[in-house]
């Protein structure tokens, strides 16, 4: 069965042909990478991160191609793509780093001491090991940096585990492009065929064919709550579970306070208006939820023009499209929600024009459930309360988030550690005086947080902590110097940072 792909600014569809992977193909991708992974675990950091550098100067020769496809099946303007580009591109770098830094691994070493009572202790060493191939799931609205070349496949591959790659078929030419340069860059580095696979295909089968396959020790996803709670669900019906680390979405609430509103209302309005159309609203950070004091009107007045006068943007597919019209009609239809304000759609067959909502604190909390679930898209629903105090109870009602912010004067901010404390309940990352939009990739990024934001709160899912997912803790008792691995053994041949008898040394 094959497929195409659509200009979601045309609607017109683009040249090629894809085939849907068969089950008997997605198996032969996952034995490839089960027979790869005896090899890439047995691979130094040096080893993995030279693979990562050659995949990336593969990834820069195609750089022309991918580009010019990613813009066709995407509707993103130049500078968006250029930019995506340098960051997956720079995610092989800052993981080749990663890699022959070593330190990631965790070392654990307890020496030995024969002479304790009442009974001696024993040799115990420790550190992290890659757990073999991982199946991954490219999103949708980031087809470069979480896609067939993203930061699920770049860390992964720095852990030491083949990766099976299930392609989004919204831009199934951009990843099959990317994946022909990756798997070229695996062959120049030397590494087996099994390092890298891609398999595609529409609708669900593909996809539950990698997490169902006893190959597969792990699995990373980003997409939408239904999606990942489907193949959470089915990777712990498996005869041997494995983890699936799912990111699906959040609405990011935002809390401005009192001063700030007067003081810069109507900047705040400019700012918060940026964030939400952003990548016309295709982010997982974007902030669909603004609680104001009373006495915000002028921010309102201001916010209300912008998205007025705003023309909306292409969406990555008609399923987006969709789902944020059904969305938004919902929210449209619910008691004591008015319309602020709505842009209009101009020169896209499948897009979204941006629009905000309006709601008072009371018609909010008789309707909490609905009103926080996320419209995927260039919205927000604004809440105005009675009382900064309801700041408070709104955030003890959240599930759990990727992101939260606060805004504030100095004053304001010098009092609000216990409003600090409620948002570190719910979220896996508070910001003051910005958005959650437009992530910083840094070893101190946190992008997950509690149920139903991701599976797994312990870990993130962007950002070169990310790599921690794809191993498993391993013990050494007793075992020879010489049959340790470099990493454990006592000379610390590779120079890496170690806790060595509750003490962290190099």
């Amino acid at each position: 069965m094959s497929f195409q792909t659509k200009n979601p600014v045309t609607g017109e569809v683009l040249p090629g042909s894809f085939t849907k992977s068969s089950a008997e193909e997605v198996s032969r991708a996952c034995g490839s990478c089960a027979a790869a992974a005896t090899t890439l675990r047995r691979k130094s950091g040096e080893e993995l991160a030279g693979l990562l550098e050659t995949i990336g100067a593969s990834l820069t020769e195609a750089r022309d191609a991918i580009i010019e496809r990613v813009q066709a099946e995407t509707g993103y303007p130049d500078g968006r793509v250029q930019g995506e580009f340098g960051r997956m591109v720079g995610g092989f770098a800052a993981f080749a780093e990663v890699a022959r830094d070593g330190s990631w691994v965790e070392a654990t070493i307890d020496h030995a001491d024969p002479d304790r009572a009442p009974l001696p202790k024993p040799d115990l060493r420790k550190m992290l090991i890659p757990v073999g191939p991982v199946g991954i799931f490219g999103a949708s609205n980031f087809p470069l940096a979480l896609s067939a070349g993203g930061s699920d496949v770049t860390s992964a591959l720095a852990a030491g585990c083949p990766v099976v790659v299930k392609g989004h078929s919204s831009h199934a030419g951009t990843c099959e492009l990317i994946g022909m340069a990756i798997q070229e860059g695996v062959a120049k580095a030397g590494f087996p065929e099994g390092t890298y696979q891609l398999v595609q295909g529409e609708g669900h089968e593909v996809g539950e064919a990698i997490v169902t396959h006893p190959d597969v020790a792990a699995v990373g996803f980003t997409g939408s709550l239904r999606g990942g709670r489907a193949l959470f669900d089915l990777a712990a019906q498996r005869e041997v579970p494995i983890p699936l680390y799912a990111e699906m979405g959040s609405v990011n609430p935002q809390f401005v306070l009192p001063e700030l509103v007067e003081a810069n209302g109507e900047g705040f309005a400019e700012s918060f208006f940026g964030s939400i159309t952003l990548g016309n609203g295709q982010f997982c950070t974007c902030p669909g939820m603004l609680f104001l004091p009373p006495g915000s009107d002028a921010l309102l007045e201001k916010l209300a023009s912008l998205v007025a006068d705003s023309t909306g943007q292409p969406v990555l597919n008609e399923g987006i499209c969709s789902a944020f019209e059904s969305g938004m009609s919902r929210l449209e239809s619910l008691e004591g929600v008015q319309v602020l304000a709505k842009g209009t759609l101009e020169g896209a067959v499948v897009g979204a024009p941006a629009m905000v909502v309006q709601v008072s604190y009371a018609d909010y909390v008789a309707q909490r459930e609905v009103l926080s679930e996320e419209v995927f898209g260039p919205s927000a629903v604004v809440v105005v309360c009675d009382e900064v105090a309801q700041f408070t109870e709104a955030a003890r009602n959240f599930e759990g988030q990727l992101g939260a912010s606060l805004h504030g004067t100095e004053s304001e901010l010098a009092g609000a550690k216990n409003f600090l404390d409620e948002l570190e309940r719910f979220t896996g990352r508070v910001v003051v005086n910005a958005f959650p939009t437009g992530l910083e990739v840094c070893h101190s990024l946190v992008h997950g947080g509690p149920y139903p934001a991701t599976t797994n709160s312990h870990f993130t899912s962007v950002g070169q902590s990310g790599i921690t997912r794809w191993a498993r803790a391993m013990s050494y008792q007793g075992v020879p110097d010489a049959l340790l691995p470099p990493t454990l053994q006592e000379a610390n041949p590779l120079g890496i940072a170690r806790r060595v008898d509750g003490v962290f040394t190099l």
